[in-house]
């Protein structure tokens, strides 16, 4: 029936036992590392009921088949290795840390060659993907919060040979479904939205192409990136909840970012419209954002995103975010806290910095 039902009915329902007597609700948290030889599980490395409810459940969502992985760094760092010697990826200047830190370390080790552009500029995103091997771009970006023209970048790659490969973090598949869009593969920080509760450390990749699920698969079980049988319980729970945070959090989002922009501590105010991110820069620069995080009393100062609770952060903390991203830009993570007393914290703490 799911093809039939919305994303939020998915949420809840994917993943499931089926509707027999004296099966349980949930599927169960399923602790083992070796299994009775003659089935198809064999070892702990190559599956586990658990993971594979939580994989049917967002693959349903996502529109393909999912792969859990260790974490988010385990995802990207498995995608980039399917690319061949001396290849080209195409990526946007500003993305997650950790993706351009891998790219960097892969192109100084002479693994493949990478073209760092502007995903807001389709034009130039087209012109430079003549010779990738494979384009990968967040939509909206992090923490910039730019986005893409996913359908016209995908059409632009596959002309050229290159595959395509979207952090669909950010949006959830609740706002947006990347392989309907045109891309190969869908990449997500289980840890941040999906989950939900700021308890859990694991990745995800999603394909609707068989032959590269397999291969994925194959690279998964081999280099041992796999999640926990908790955290892809733990994940699974989550994921039950996320159209109603996902919602709330896109409400609390949206109400907070026209405010922001009435703030005179505040120069600029980035919000693609849609999520649960907004990014600020502050007019008075770096000394007032570090001063910002630590004068609030909900708003906590973290640098994960996505959870129930309401965190924020100066990315330029980061030595390695790169250096056009504003020495005084906030990522805001808004979680579904009521938003008067979201809005109270913050604009006591912008007040102060007068």
């Amino acid at each position: 029936m799911t093809d039939a039902w919305k994303p939020a009915t998915v949420a809840v329902t994917a993943g499931r036992p089926p509707h027999e007597p004296d099966q349980p609700l949930n599927t169960p948290l399923t602790l083992a590392s070796t299994y009775v030889a003659g089935g198809d599980l064999e070892y702990g490395r190559y599956a586990n009921p658990t993971w594979t409810a939580f994989e049917d459940a967002l693959g349903v969502l996502e529109g393909g088949r999912a792969l859990a992985f260790s974490s988010g760094m385990a995802a990207v760092t498995t995608v980039l290795d399917l690319v061949g010697q001396d290849a080209l990826v195409v990526a946007p200047a500003h993305s997650y840390t950790g993706t351009l830190l891998h790219l960097a370390d892969l192109e100084s080790r002479g693994r493949l060659r990478t073209r760092l552009v502007d995903i807001t500029d389709t034009e130039a995103v087209v012109a430079a993907c003549d010779d990738a091997a494979l384009v990968w771009f967040e939509s909206p970006t992090n923490p910039a919060l730019e986005v893409a023209d996913i359908p016209r970048i995908a059409a632009a790659a596959h002309d050229a040979g290159a595959y395509v490969v979207v952090d669909n973090t950010f949006a959830t598949p609740l706002l947006q479904q990347p392989l309907s869009l045109g891309a190969d593969l869908v990449v997500h920080s289980v840890t941040k939205f999906l989950a939900g509760h700021s308890d859990v450390l694991m990745g995800a990749v999603v394909t609707a192409d068989e032959q590269l699920h397999g291969v994925l698969k194959g690279r998964r079980d081999l280099l041992g990136a796999t999640p926990g049988a908790l955290e892809a319980f733990l994940a699974l729970r989550g994921m039950r909840t996320l159209h109603l945070r996902v919602e709330r959090s896109q409400a609390n989002a949206t109400a907070l970012a026209g405010r922001l922009a009435d703030h005179p501590a505040v120069a600029e105010v980035r919000y693609p419209g849609f999520g649960g991110i907004v990014s600020i820069v502050l007019a008075q620069g770096a000394m007032a954002a570090d001063l910002l995080v630590h004068k609030t009393r909900l708003w906590v100062h973290a640098t994960s995103l996505g959870g129930v609770e309401s965190t924020f952060e100066r990315r330029r903390r980061w030595k390695a975010e790169p250096a056009t991203i504003p020495d005084g830009l906030v990522r805001l993570s808004v979680g579904v806290e009521d938003v008067e007393d979201l809005w109270d914290d913050l604009r006591a703490a912008l007040d102060d910095l007068g």
